[in-house]
């Protein structure tokens, strides 16, 4: 058995941003890598925006929710990425950290989440090419 990659996307109410970016990329690595997301001041509910625009993808989010983010879960990761979560991210020894600078969904309609979501999958994407270099 050999160690997986984990990664924990980390924004303020994990109502949004991080939500996108952990199931994007749970979709696309297909369980090649554990991914996780927390909120530094979690929110009571997913933005309905996103559940919506990560509907129109395949991606059902209606049956998550913000998760608090522990010092445990950033224990755990070899990847921790912050989504406008300031000074609340634990920084840990030999993690690697980077830190995503994207509009907040907060109080947006789908029309404007969209590009949010699509940036969101552009930047998985990369992250996942270096986390599993292709094999062809």
């Amino acid at each position: 058995m050999f160690d997986l990659p984990e990664v924990l996307f980390v924004c303020v109410h994990n109502a949004g941003r991080s939500q996108m970016a952990a199931a994007l990329l749970h979709h696309h690595a297909q369980g090649r890598v554990l991914v996780r997301s927390a909120g530094s001041s979690p929110a009571d509910t997913i933005n309905p925006a996103v559940v919506e625009v990560m509907a129109e993808l395949g991606l059902d989010l209606s049956q998550e929710f913000p998760k608090p983010l522990t010092t445990e879960a950033v224990q755990a990761a070899d990847v921790v990425i912050t989504m406008g979560c300031g000074d609340a991210c634990q920084v840990f020894p030999g993690k690697r950290y980077l830190d995503w600078r994207l509009d907040d969904p907060a109080g947006q309609d789908p029309e404007h989440v969209r590009p949010i979501r699509d940036e969101i999958a552009r930047r998985v994407t990369a992250l996942l090419t270096e986390l599993e270099p292709a094999e062809a």
